[in-house]
């Protein structure tokens, strides 16, 4: 089968982005309380208008002031006791959260108007970071930290766990553990400015063994020769250097996403456009026509020639 060279076949997943599309075990856990409580629904409405049908079709005075009481207390009372009890004894232990152990992966997800960064933080290990597009190995447990660095964002993956809120100044974690491989999709659920809708990620779900070679590897520098690339130097001199960051070049910036390996990703602008260099050129010459509101700033004085040199410098960083 053909994949993405780190264990993630093509295809398998990708663009999915629903509660019943799973991948993670919390999800798998909420899509069965799911069906179990619409075939729950199904059969107390089918017995309800059983119910009223034969009360429609019944005689006058068919049962009697007993009967009747008898039937209000076993349908009104003791039954939907036992339900809901049951319910309630069955559903408890579901809500139990994964536990973390001191070596389990650590991710903080940072979320910016409009876009992740992502830190991987293993245990032992130097840190990890990227943008817009999130891996976690399948069968271990990881645990997200989640913050946002400006306005409320919320974190929401359908297919692995629940969503949860990103407050400025407080971290939330979700602990979440996949099931297995493939691409799907998450986006930001809560409204945070004007490209709220276009604030989208990939999550990547990789076995293990593909997981900590991509992690070893994520870890290096930009390919070799990047600093001396002609794109590289319209990068510099156009001052991209001082947002974004490229390892093994002098770019270093931190208000942006670090773009040293960002021609790996299979997206661009938080999960919106393809990665191209079309769509790089675009992005790179005016931002804010493709994002309205991002705080990249357009230039409108960038030859096409300089935009297609930066596009073309940065696709190749893989």
């Amino acid at each position: 089968m053909n994949g993405d060279g780190q264990g993630v076949p093509r295809g398998v997943g990708s663009g999915r982005q629903s509660i019943f599309s799973t991948f993670g075990a919390e999800a798998e856990t909420l899509a069965g309380l799911t069906w179990w409580m619409t075939a729950g629904a199904v059969v107390i409405f089918v017995a309800v208008a059983t119910l009223i049908l034969m009360a429609l079709r019944a005689r006058r005075n068919a049962i009697t002031h007993r009967q009747g009481m008898r039937l209000v207390l076993w349908a009104g009372g003791v039954v939907p006791t036992v339900v809901l009890l049951s319910l309630l004894v069955s559903t408890l232990p579901q809500m139990r959260p994964i536990a973390v152990a001191p070596g389990d992966l650590r991710v903080t997800v940072e979320s910016e108007q409009f876009w992740w960064r992502i830190r991987y933080r293993p245990p032992g290990a130097a840190e990890l970071v990227t943008a817009n597009e999130l891996r976690v190995p399948v069968g271990r447990t990881v645990a997200l930290e989640l913050e946002a660095g400006d306005v409320l964002h919320s974190f929401w993956v359908p297919g692995l766990a629940g969503k949860m809120d990103m407050v400025p100044g407080r971290t939330n974690t979700l602990v979440v553990r996949a099931t297995r491989a493939g691409r799907f999709r998450g986006q930001c659920a809560e409204f945070c400015g004007l490209s709220h809708a276009l604030m989208a990620f990939d999550v990547i779900a990789m076995e293990p063994a593909a997981f900590d070679r991509w992690l070893a590897e994520r870890r290096g520098p930009a390919r070799d020769g990047a600093a001396t690339d002609p794109g590289a130097r319209a990068f510099a001199a156009y001052g991209c250097a001082a947002c974004h960051a490229v390892r093994g070049t002098a770019a270093a910036g931190t208000i942006g996403p670090d773009l040293t390996h960002i021609g790996a990703r299979t997206t661009l602008g938080a999960g919106i456009l393809p990665m191209d260099t079309e769509h790089l050129r675009r992005f790179v010459k005016d931002a804010p026509a493709v994002k309205p509101g991002a705080r990249m700033p357009a230039y409108p004085h960038m030859t096409n020639d300089d935009a297609t040199a930066i596009a073309r410098w940065l696709e190749s960083l893989t």
